[in-house]
C-alpha cells in the first residue's frame, strides 16, 4: 500500500513537472489524475487495500469539514445574536481509541473544532476530557464525538 502512495506522489509531481508548475493545487490535481491511473492499471498489481483507505480517510475528511462547519455556524450565531445559547459543560468521552497516535489525533480533532476543547486525557488513556460550548446531553456530545470522529479516525489507522 506504501509502494501504491509514493508511486501515486511521483505521479502528481510528473504531473506539474509536465506543465512545468509546482502548485497546491497542480499538485492536487497531478494527484488525483495519478490515483485514476492507478485505479485503472489495479488488474496488475492486485488489491491492495490502497484505495480502501483512500476512502476511509476521505471519509474522515468530510466528518471532519461537516463537524467544522457546523459548529462554525453555531459558535457564530451565538456570537452575533443577542440571545446567550451556549451551555457549556465538561464531559468525560470514554475513547476506543488505544495508541499515542491514535488519542492525540482524536484529541486535536476535537480541539480544532470551534466550540470544543481537549482539556486532559486520563492516565490510562481510555478517558478524554472534553469541554464543549453546547452541551444538551452529556449522552449526545459523547455520541457524537464517538460515532463521527473517533468512528472515522479509528477506521483510517487500523
Amino acid at each position: 500500500m506504501r509502494q501504491l502512495l509514493l508511486i501515486n506522489v511521483l505521479l502528481a509531481f510528473a504531473w506539474c513537472a509536465a506543465f512545468g508548475t509546482f502548485t497546491l493545487g497542480n499538485l492536487v490535481i497531478g494527484f488525483v489524475v495519478g490515483s485514476g491511473a492507478l485505479w485503472i492499471s489495479k488488474p496488475l498489481y492486485g488489491d491492495t487495500g490502497y484505495f480502501q483507505h483512500a476512502r476511509r480517510l476521505a471519509r474522515l475528511m468530510i466528518v471532519f469539514l461537516v463537524e467544522l462547519l457546523v459548529s462554525s455556524v453555531r459558535v457564530a450565531w451565538d456570537v452575533v445574536t443577542p440571545r446567550n445559547r451556549s451551555r457549556p459543560g465538561i464531559i468525560a468521552v470514554p475513547m476506543d481509541a488505544k495508541t499515542d497516535l491514535e488519542v492525540t489525533l482524536l484529541a486535536n480533532l476535537i480541539s480544532l473544532t470551534p466550540g470544543t476543547l481537549t482539556l486532559d486525557v486520563s492516565d490510562d488513556r481510555r478517558v478524554l476530557y472534553v469541554h464543549a460550548m453546547f452541551v444538551d446531553s452529556r449522552e449526545g456530545v459523547i455520541d457524537d464525538i464517538k460515532s463521527g470522529m473517533e468512528k472515522s479516525l479509528l477506521e483510517v489507522m487500523r
